[in-house]
């Protein structure tokens, strides 16, 4: 079905360049069935007819601060874009520049977590459903982070004839019991009654300030000078745009920016050994890749993945060495060049 857009903004460009390597933004909004869906659109003239790839943001911070930042080495889009490929960032509903459910404009505890991994799903289907319309293509790449993966997956798993490339970073699977962080006998389990999410604790969403951002990512980095790992401009424009895609954020005192809480509660329930959804229907092209010190996925993730996927047309896993949940902004050398090297080489 033909999807309703609003065009919001025309085409600009971060630097001068040559025509080819020029890399042109555009904003649009796609009806999604809960309201309008924020899409960012990165290309160059020559990436205009490629294969549109979709990425996907993880549970709190939206797309354009986890994928398009306007400084070097700050834009994954970008440097897919100079490649040949025509990039659609999406934020999930509650999210960035997309609709916010009213349960994001009352107090946290006024209403249970908010933004579903199956409302999410559909969101994805309205926006490729409108890309494939766009563009002419009948199929799309997908690459999500984190929960993004699992999202991207759940789609995949869905609508296998949509599909052509799917890439999964650092994100839960669900098959495994047990997690450092987030599983059994974390905040999120509720004490009443054992493997299960705190609803009442937690509620619709989450706040969270600029040095809450880098907290995690601090703590991933495993030397004192976190310089030294991440460029300090990337993790500044990390940090304001993630405050700045709520307009909400300066109406508190640090600002702070709303961070729907059905992603926690997906993320507990697959800490914790549940599927929401399962491998065997994926028929794309599949790459899983997964930092050494990632904090959120588990080793078992990867293996259990992989061996679900038995009907995906080609499937890889990559060990990324010493690379972090943040790899692809993190320095070249900390793993972002060779994350960004598996990425490419796949997709072609």
């Amino acid at each position: 079905m033909l999807k309703t857009i609003l065009t919001l903004a025309v085409a600009a460009s971060l630097a001068p360049a040559s025509p080819v390597e020029q890399v042109v933004r555009k904003e649009w909004k796609v009806r999604g069935d809960a309201g309008h869906l924020g899409v960012r659109e990165v290309r160059t003239a020559r990436s205009a007819r490629g294969r549109p790839i979709l990425l996907l943001h993880g549970a709190r911070v939206p797309g354009v601060a986890s994928f398009d930042l306007p400084v070097p080495d700050g834009s994954l889009a970008a440097d897919l874009a100079r490649q040949g490929h025509r990039v659609f960032i999406v934020d999930a509903r509650g999210y960035g520049a997309s609709d916010r459910p009213p349960a994001l404009d009352a107090p946290p505890s006024a209403h249970p977590p908010a933004v579903t991994g199956e409302q999410v799903v559909r969101d994805i289907a309205s926006v490729v459903d409108w890309v494939r319309t766009t563009t002419g293509h009948r199929r799309v790449d997908l690459l999500g982070w984190a929960t993004g993966g699992h999202w991207a997956a759940w789609y995949a798993g869905e609508h296998p004839d949509r599909v052509e490339h799917l890439v999964v970073l650092n994100s839960l699977y669900g098959a495994t019991d047990g997690h450092p962080v987030l599983g059994r006998g974390s905040d999120y389990e509720d004490p009443a009654r054992p493997g299960h999410f705190d609803d009442a604790r937690h509620g619709a969403y989450r706040l969270a300030t600029g040095p809450g951002l880098l907290g995690g990512w601090d703590a991933n980095i495993p030397v004192g000078d976190k310089a030294t790992w991440r460029d300090p401009r990337v993790a500044a424009a990390y940090v304001e745009h993630a405050l700045a895609s709520d307009p909400t954020s300066a109406d508190r005192e640090p600002p702070s920016l709303r961070a729907p809480t059905g992603a926690m509660k997906d993320s507990f329930l697959l800490a914790t050994g549940r599927r929401l959804w399962h491998a065997g229907t994926i028929t794309a092209r599949t790459l899983v890749l997964r930092g050494e010190l990632d904090f959120w996925s588990r080793p078992d993730d990867v293996t259990t993945l992989v061996a679900d996927l038995d009907r995906a047309r080609a499937v890889r896993a990559v060990h990324l060495e010493r690379a972090t949940h943040f790899a692809h902004l993190d320095r070249a050398e900390r793993g972002r060049d060779r994350l960004l090297d598996e990425v490419l080489r796949w997709l072609r």
